[in-house]
């Protein structure tokens, strides 16, 4: 097969074989000769219904015809300049027109780079210097947030490389627990900058906020002069036009976005309440700068996907994402497996445990040598799911009725097999 002789390749030349660590799996992943609507080809000649979807950015699908025509056209103009763009303008505009609490918007290159500038801009504007985070909470790459999951004020680095030091002031809790939170900010919140949340945890699998949890949130952060961040890199413009602010209703004071921003290509923003946004350099004293910052590139796959992404569309990714998850639920009752579907709107992940899912604890209790031997079916059958119990599952604008149809029949076929 062509993919294991570029793994073998690979391996000589990239860490692992890969460019992102999830990437990977045994024997080894296959690789992607290209993408039309839902369907994902590999070299091999193989088609792969795809709900990994590059871990979420194309909720148009692969090679959507209009945002490949205007990134043709932006492309035959230039790739970068390194001078404003009037479609930066329009991007921002766009973000400002659908997200609550967006009043002004610095673009950045990517999801990491956006959560990065928010947490030093939240720093800066509160005075202080330590920020929360979620147990099994992925908000980048980068050491401030790269903290092994644990209970209370755990500080110990997530990765070799990142001095204690760093990660000193970063705490954090369980999500979905009030009593946690609370107790940690009466003990602490003299002392904190922010409060970095998911509003749906999709990297730890798929969890939502439990009723009024994103509330209480918001009513804590006010009462005691914290900034609260959404990072929306993945439920950005994927819940609603909003994001999981609109979805949710709860406004936090910044929000961090990727993924769906960029249509495809390389893109991140910050954005939030202007009285904050302003302190960003040139305007402000704090700094973030990019040589890619708002590419014309990027903007323009944007700018194109918001266009296409109107109420309808939400409504019909909403359906498909009932259906699936009943179909699945449906199946596992059929089975007499007690396993858990969980997910809002486009978003899924069937937790291979008994216990509800509520927080990174919960999830953890998932059987990953099942889940594994679950993705390695469905891919056998010709369904792509992000090769991971931790990594979200998510539909785009071109799966049809017949795809979701034929992964439920994929499915039952594994279960079945598996529960012999």
């Amino acid at each position: 097969m062509k993919s294991e002789e570029l793994f073998r390749r690979a391996s000589n030349v990239l860490p692992g074989g890969v460019s992102s660590p999830v990437r990977r799996f045994d024997p080894h992943p296959f690789f992607a000769a290209g993408g039309s609507g839902c369907l994902l080809e590999s070299v091999d000649g193989e088609s792969y219904i795809d709900y990994c979807l590059a871990y979420g950015p194309l909720i148009l699908g692969h090679a959507h015809p209009r945002v490949v025509e205007a990134v043709n056209e932006q492309i035959k103009r230039g790739t970068t300049y390194g001078v404003p763009t009037e479609e930066e303008i329009e991007l921002a505009e766009a973000i400002i027109e659908r997200v609550p609490c967006a009043e002004m918007v610095r673009f950045t290159n990517s999801g990491t780079e956006a959560t990065m500038a928010a947490v030093r801009l939240a720093r800066a504007f509160t005075g202080r210097d330590r920020i929360v985070k979620f147990e099994g909470s992925y908000h980048g790459a980068h050491d401030y947030v790269l903290v092994r999951p644990g209970s209370g004020a755990a500080t110990a680095p997530d990765s070799p490389g990142i001095p204690v030091d760093t990660v000193r002031n970063t705490l954090t809790v369980p999500f979905n627990h009030e009593e946690a939170m609370a107790e940690l900010i009466e003990g602490a919140g003299e002392d904190i900058a922010c409060i970095l949340v998911e509003p749906v945890m999709g990297n730890i699998g798929c969890i939502e906020p439990e009723n009024g949890y994103l509330q209480f949130l918001r009513d804590i952060t006010r009462e005691n002069d914290i900034i609260l961040i959404f990072d929306e890199v993945i439920t950005g413009f994927r819940l609603a036009p909003g994001g999981a602010q609109e979805y949710y209703r709860v406004e936090p004071d910044l929000v961090t976005l990727g993924k769906i921003v960029g249509g495809g290509f390389p893109m991140g923003a910050l954005a939030g309440r202007r009285e904050i946004m302003e302190n960003i350099s040139p305007a402000g004293n704090v700094y973030q700068a990019g040589t890619f910052n708002g590419n014309p590139v990027s903007v323009t796959a944007g700018r194109e996907t918001l266009r296409l992404l109107d109420g309808r569309m939400y409504s019909d990714l909403e359906r498909k994402g009932s259906t699936l998850r009943a179909g699945l639920r449906d199946l596992l009752s059929d089975l007499d497996l007690e396993y858990q579907v969980t997910g809002p709107a486009s978003m899924f992940q069937l937790y291979f445990t008994g216990e509800e899912v509520r927080n990174y604890g919960d999830a953890k209790k998932s059987d990953t040598v099942l889940f594994m031997e679950y993705f390695h079916g469905l891919l056998e059958r010709g369904v792509f799911i992000p090769p991971s119990q931790f990594e979200c599952c998510f539909i785009s604008a071109a799966h049809e009725s017949e795809h979701i149809e034929a992964t439920l029949e994929a499915a039952e076929e594994v279960l079945s097999g598996l529960k012999n």
